[in-house]
């Protein structure tokens, strides 16, 4: 099938790595002109107008940073597609239980383990080598980096990001819009809208 990625970031090259034969890789779409038309390597670059021009061609959606992953919803939403049209890519060295769920426009980098039960909502990254145990529960939109270990049946909510090297321990919930920064454990609850960071992982100023 035909792919178009969005927006022309780290995340996006990132994917192409991740594309099995399935895909037909089209470019990337990016609302910088700055950016658009053909990049060193030979990738076409988009505008919007692609999303109309390639109309049967999938999309996956991934912005988002340490800095910006607050927007996601708007930016993603943005794009004003129907929801069908969102591809989920998944590294072919990625392993993943049979019995755990993926939702749309979600993409799992190489290397990454998601065990029994575990659920990634729509609208997730989930970065290189990163192992989310059993009954873990990730929300929508949140961005997960790489190294973290998620252990069993914590709860991320929606929008959150957790910083690379990050780990985790079993049973603990993160409220919406939390942030975990890089290298951190995270021991106990971290409430909606909470900045953490550290070993044990404390609110930051």
């Amino acid at each position: 099938m035909q792919l178009l990625i969005f927006p022309y970031n780290g995340n996006a090259f990132e994917a192409l790595d991740c594309l099995s034969d399935e895909f037909e890789f089209l470019g990337f779409v990016d609302d910088s002109v700055e950016k658009q038309g053909t990049d060193r390597w030979g990738h076409r670059v988009f505008s919007r107008r692609a999303l109309q021009d390639f109309d049967h061609a999938r999309v996956l959606a991934v912005p988002g940073s340490p800095h910006s992953y607050l927007s996601r919803i708007e930016i993603i939403e943005g794009l004003a597609m129907d929801v069908s049209r969102f591809a989920t890519v998944v590294h072919p060295a990625a392993r993943i239980s049979k019995l755990a769920r993926i939702g749309m426009n979600v993409l799992i980098m190489a290397g990454v383990t998601i065990t029994s039960n575990a659920v990634i909502g729509s609208h997730v990254c989930v970065l290189p080598n990163t192992v989310i145990h059993h009954d873990v529960f990730i929300g929508d939109w949140s961005l997960i980096g790489s190294n973290v270990t998620v252990a069993g049946s914590v709860r991320v909510g929606r929008n959150c990001y957790i910083g690379s090297g990050s780990s985790i321990i079993h049973n603990v919930d993160l409220g919406d819009r939390a942030m975990v920064g890089l290298g951190s454990n995270v021991l106990r609850n971290v409430a909606s809208n909470l900045r953490v960071a550290g070993n044990p992982a404390r609110p930051l100023r």
